[in-house]
């Protein structure tokens, strides 16, 4: 049974291996995670238009080949908000990771950090930020849902600082939930509610059971014990139902920003005029993203927005993009429209439900390999050298 503190068996490790491609992940992924679960991670709001746009609007940015170039010497090392990382690309906050696999943010941490990359730990996670910070030497990220509940934000952060965070990134979007059609029909709650049919779910994915079996961290591991009067699974589901804050305004990022103190990432901007704004805050960058399509469905998608954000606010502030990413020619494209960073939630999910530890370093692997074939493919040896000339606009 895999845990975070043991080396990745060899049997994970064979078994995701052969993956070549993101979507090979998510096969295996569904086939080995309970249906409400993997149904939590491949979902969208209403229609699911705008999630299905995330990904469809990247095939149809084109490449532009070029010849009898210098190969050698690649680099795909750069920046975010001041970061040395391996490749533009962190891992995204995600909720609920840790039911994808046991322990699920501390093994994607370390496979994170292994490689060279950001991890951003949720508010929402399953695993606490004390927890990842036990088995994570370098510092990560961690993503923060203002709650109505100011003390228990200030504790949230108070929290993350003492874990030694190196980034704060404040998701904007989430003042209200969207509606998941795929959660309401397979009665997914928070903290999840046991039925037969979600019986038959796990029964029917013994390994993924087992391995829960092995951990005690198997609720909302920020909130249970931290939050007033929150010390168990009932008391949870009250406190989760009432507390996101639909108030939440641009005051609350200065107030935000002054109790943090430190590198400030904003999450959830997608439109020209919110960008300006967010610039004005302050903030070391803003992730151009619309929640995977879980939020307002029929918004445009991610990577559509990115060129209108990237003019809106200049060298003014660093430009991220979240959502949508499936390759490392999805990273390229991205990079060559502006963006400083990407990240990927979707896929280091299905990494993590195929194969645990091992399945997110494939996911990070197989992104690296087509990022940097494709970068040479189209001529150039730096990833810091990616801009618009890569595209081919005939």
């Amino acid at each position: 049974m895999q845990s975070a503190n043991q080396p990745v068996p060899h049997r994970a490790k064979h078994s995701v291996d052969s993956a070549l491609t993101i979507a090979d992940l998510k096969r295996r992924a569904r086939r080995r995670v309970p249906k409400m679960f993997f149904d939590y991670a491949d979902s969208g709001a209403w229609t699911e238009g705008t999630y299905r746009a995330n990904e469809e609007d990247f095939s149809r940015i084109k490449l532009r080949q070029r010849v009898l170039v210098d190969m050698t010497g690649r680099s795909l090392r750069t920046e975010m908000v001041g970061e040395r990382v391996a490749m533009p690309v962190a891992i995204a906050p995600t909720g609920l990771t840790g039911m994808q696999h046991a322990d699920g943010e501390m093994l994607a941490a370390q496979a994170a950090e292994e490689f060279g990359v950001p991890f951003t730990l949720s508010t929402m996670s399953i695993c606490s930020i004390e927890d990842v910070a036990s088995v994570t030497r370098k510092p990560f990220w961690f993503q923060l849902y203002v709650m109505r509940d100011r003390e228990f934000v200030q504790n949230l952060i108070g929290r993350a600082k003492a874990a030694g965070c190196s980034a704060l990134v404040l998701t904007l979007d989430l003042q209200i939930l969207g509606q998941r059609h795929k959660d309401l029909r397979n009665g997914l709650s928070a903290p999840p509610k046991w039925t037969p049919k979600h019986a038959w779910q796990v029964a029917t994915r013994p390994f993924w059971a087992l391995e829960m079996l092995g951990t005690k961290r198997r609720s909302f591991g920020n909130i249970v014990g931290h939050a007033k009067n929150v010390s168990d699974l009932s008391s949870l589901s009250s406190w989760t139902a009432e507390q996101f804050d639909p108030k939440l305004s641009w005051a609350d990022v200065a107030w935000i920003k002054e109790q943090w103190g430190g590198k400030l990432i904003l999450k959830g901007i997608l439109d020209p005029e919110d960008a300006r704004m967010a610039a004005d805050t302050g903030a070391d960058a803003i992730i151009v993203s619309n929640h995977g399509g879980r939020q307002l469905d029929g918004a445009r998608s991610s990577i559509a927005m990115l060129p209108h954000i990237v003019e809106a606010v200049g060298d003014r502030i660093e430009v991220h993009l979240d959502g949508g990413i499936r390759s490392g020619q999805d990273v390229l494209k991205a990079v060559a429209l502006g963006a400083k960073g990407t990240y990927i939630g979707r896929p280091f999910l299905y990494g993590l439900g195929a194969g645990g530890r091992a399945g997110v370093a494939r996911a990070l692997e197989i992104i690296r390999k087509e990022l940097d074939v494709t970068m040479a493919l189209c001529g150039k040896r730096d990833i810091r050298d990616i801009d618009g000339s890569v595209l081919d606009t005939l």
